[in-house]
């Protein structure tokens, strides 16, 4: 038998053998757990060369995201300037993470940042010669699980996205998101960087013979 026709035989025969088995879907649990912790805190993301609603809505976004992903308790804490404040951080770090676990009994808290880059304008003038248009934008989006006894990282997760937004002005050459519908003007950009940086909060599915 020819080396080309022995190949063939084989690979037919492997096709055989395994139409023959069966397979079960198995669910592998998500890589981040949240139900052991029961309740969570998360923070109003921070935002960069940007203004405007956009990191409000991100943190609603990702809020959902989680509460659908996993039975948990989301307390919404707002802000974190007032916490950098007072522990003398520039940025969340450990000193910011433990002091929730005082201010509001939770183990673990939640961050987040967006940084706004390379916009690009395609539009006209609105009222009071303010810039209004559509625009393309590239935006990241970081998240981060801190253990709020220890101060230390638990997680982290980054996502980048380029997007055309609309409702969208600049003012002193700084974009600013604060559109009445959020979810009509920028919710597909943000949507995409939420479901990027919660892939680890949704378990996943696997074929196995």
């Amino acid at each position: 038998m020819r080396p080309s026709a022995w190949i063939c035989a084989v690979a037919v025969a492997a096709s055989v053998a395994c139409a023959g088995k069966k397979y079960v879907t198995v669910t592998v649990p998500p890589r981040l757990d949240l139900t052991q912790y029961e309740r969570t805190a998360l923070t109003t993301f921070t935002v960069e060369k940007a203004k405007g609603s956009l990191h409000e809505f991100a943190t609603r976004r990702f809020a959902e995201s989680a509460l659908h992903a996993q039975p948990v308790e989301i307390l919404e804490v707002g802000e974190v300037d007032a916490v950098l404040q007072k522990v003398g951080e520039s940025d969340f770090g450990p000193a910011a993470a433990r002091t929730y676990a005082d201010s509001h009994e939770v183990p673990v808290v939640f961050t987040g940042h967006l940084k706004v880059s390379n916009v690009r304008p395609s539009g006209g003038l609105a009222s009071f010669a303010v810039p209004y248009f559509e625009a393309t934008v590239s935006v990241e989006l970081s998240v981060a699980l801190y253990s709020t006894r220890t101060g230390g990282t638990l997680w982290r997760s980054g996502a980048a996205a380029s997007e055309k937004v609309g409702q969208l002005a600049v003012v002193r050459g700084e974009p600013t998101f604060s559109a009445k519908d959020p979810a009509v003007a920028y919710g597909q950009l943000v949507d995409r960087l939420v479901a990027t940086v919660s892939r680890d909060l949704y378990p996943t599915y696997e074929r196995r013979y």
